[in-house]
């Protein structure tokens, strides 16, 4: 990337980034342009995502018809939903038992209201993110037994929890694992492991959020009982498609990448979200003031966190509870306690951040590919999301561990071309861990604290073996070069097309060059907002979050009128009815590059 032309001559931005174009084929993007009737902007940033002529059509209007497997495809599959459904139709008492972030909160609503559906109740158990920690454990397990319950199911957890699964097995507890983290050769005890990242398994969707092999797990369950002729006698057999808003939003959330079966997913599931019929989705847009048609944006950056906040510092089920009741009493009361756990969780993200950035400033010059913070005292519940602050910032894979008694707790978020999880793993097979697991971009792990060093060692070697050349520069890839006026509403419409955007599918970036700023203020508690304007007068809204005490910010506020290249995401502006657009601003350069 380094030797790459500097896009507009930005060699380093106010954000300390390299300007580069995002690569795609000027004959492809001509023709995908052509034959669909788009700009020739549009076609290049087709282009750019790997979209082609015979491609284009499923890109465009991806459909589950296309492009949903037979269930039956994945390993396993027939055995759990037989498993399953002979436990429905028994009248087994059957848990849940999942993870505390979103993808486990929908994966686990949603296996609720299927077996609510199917006239069975199953129990939701998430563990305590402090006191149990990720994943199966033992205990709770065999208090699950002791209970009543003969069958658990887990979702987007149990590929690796050997030893908890065999205790489960010891005392004739049956679990089904449905997971998408990655696995080992051998697998746990269980009737069933179902994971299209299982080493044995040649499933082309292994990019599936659990939610998403969830969804599979449902589909397969219901053809079971369908066959078994258990919707009759008054029983009415689900309406499966009506619950891809939950699919939609642990998919986005979990950051895979928005391509093939997800992108149908979710894109499918943003248009069941907008038909509010889930009445936890709709409290929570309602307490948001989300009043216009979400999308993939929304869902990880407005709806996400709030569920996310009762794993991060509250009760661990309040999320899974939320989405799964029927009561919009209830839901409204949910989200109110979730969205108060979230303002909670933002300042003590604020803390950690600051304390994070101070130690890795520190060590800047050894920094290497990976940065590596420790903390004593940091809460557990918020160091993903610190984890991957850092990683924007210094576009490093980045681990950050809280430390509580001699034990540290950790989450680290990785960047393209790093698998981190498979680094992680290799960890634990080195004896460097209790615990650790993940996949390419995210992982978790826990440690001693005495081997922290070592551990950050071994991490950065195994990370340095992945990026032959050393760690990437940081980078903004940009799709193209607007004028002021050129950003308009219909060209926002058409982009708006290629969603959803997220991981594997970005939201298109633009450079607009030559703009000034009019008027820069600070709104909210660090934002910057500006009034661009063009060469012809044109004028543009534009917005920098969390800019306030950045170099980026400083620049925009400090500006003095000189020419500035723009560069972000446009976004429609449809306030009070209007038709406008806005820049959502991630970078700046004076006209000169920069540098």
């Amino acid at each position: 990337m380094s030797s790459q032309q500097a896009f507009l001559n930005v060699s380093r931005s106010l954000g300390g980034r390299r300007w580069v174009a995002r690569p795609s084929d000027e004959r492809t993007a001509l023709a995908l342009a052509q034959s669909h009737g788009l700009p020739e902007l549009v076609g290049r940033v087709l282009s750019a995502r790997g979209v082609d002529l015979p491609t284009a059509d499923n890109f465009l209007s991806p459909t589950l018809k296309a492009m949903l497997p037979d269930p039956s495809d994945l390993k396993d599959m027939d055995a759990a939903a037989d498993r399953i459904a002979r436990a429905i139709r028994s009248g087994e008492r059957v848990a849940v038992f999942g993870d505390y972030d979103v993808d486990g909160a929908t994966s686990s609503a949603l296996l609720r209201r299927f077996f609510r559906a199917a006239g069975a109740e199953l129990s939701v158990y998430i563990p305590d993110r402090i006191s149990e920690g990720y994943g199966p454990n033992a205990p709770a397990l065999l208090r699950l037994k002791d209970s009543g319950v003969s069958l658990v199911v887990t979702v987007d957890c149990g590929v690796t929890a050997f030893d908890p699964l065999a205790a489960a097995a010891g005392a004739g507890l049956d679990v089904v694992v449905v997971d998408h983290h990655a696995a080992e050769p051998r697998l746990p005890r269980a009737v069933a492991v179902v994971n299209p990242n299982r080493v044995d398994e040649d499933s082309p969707h292994k990019t599936l959020a659990a939610v998403g092999v969830t969804f599979l797990l449902v589909v397969a369950v219901n053809r079971v009982l369908r066959d078994a002729g258990w919707w009759s006698n008054g029983r009415k057999q689900p309406d499966l498609m009506g619950w891809l808003d939950i699919v939609a939003l642990g998919t986005v959330c979990d950051v895979v990448p928005l391509v093939g079966l997800n992108r149908a997913l979710v894109s499918q599931g943003l248009r069941v979200m907008a038909r509010r019929a889930n009445p936890g989705i709709t409290a929570l847009s309602d307490l948001c003031k989300l009043a216009e048609k979400p999308d993939a944006w929304h869902a990880g950056y407005i709806l996400g966190p709030r569920v996310n906040a009762g794993g991060r510092v509250g009760a661990s089920d309040l999320g899974a509870r939320l989405l799964s009741t029927d009561d919009p009493a209830e839901a409204a009361e949910l989200a109110r306690i979730l969205d108060q756990h979230n303002t909670e969780r933002r300042a003590i993200e604020a803390t950690v951040v600051e304390e994070a950035m101070v130690q890795v400033e520190a060590a800047l010059e050894d920094l290497g590919g990976l940065v590596f913070a420790v903390g004593e005292g940091w809460h557990p519940g918020v160091i993903g999301i610190v984890a991957a602050r850092l990683k924007e910032r210094y576009n490093r894979a980045a681990c950050v561990v809280a430390l509580d008694k001699g034990i540290g707790k950790a989450s680290g978020r990785s960047v393209r071309g790093v698998d981190l999880g498979a680094a992680v793993i290799a960890a634990r097979h080195a004896g460097l861990l209790i615990a650790g697991g993940g996949h390419r971009m995210a992982a978790g792990f826990t440690a001693a604290a005495e081997r922290l060093p070592e551990l950050k060692r071994f991490l950065s070697d195994r990370i340095a073996a992945q990026q032959e050349g050393g760690p990437l520069a940081p980078t903004l890839e940009l799709d193209g070069v607007l004028s002021v006026g050129g950003a308009t509403p219909d060209l926002v419409g058409t982009l708006a097309k290629l969603g959803p955007f997220g991981t594997g599918n970005s939201e298109p970036r633009f450079a607009l060059a030559d703009a000034r700023i009019a008027h820069a203020s600070v709104v909210g508690e660090n934002h910057v907002r500006c009034i661009l304007t063009g060469g012809g007068g044109e004028r543009l809204k534009a917005i920098a979050f969390r800019a306030l005490d950045s170099d980026l910010g400083k620049g925009l506020l400090k500006s003095g009128g000189a020419p500035l290249h723009v560069a972000g995401h446009l976004r429609p502006d449809n306030w009070q009815g209007r038709n406008e657009v806005q820049l959502m601003i991630e970078d700046a350069a004076p006209v000169w590059g920069g540098n």
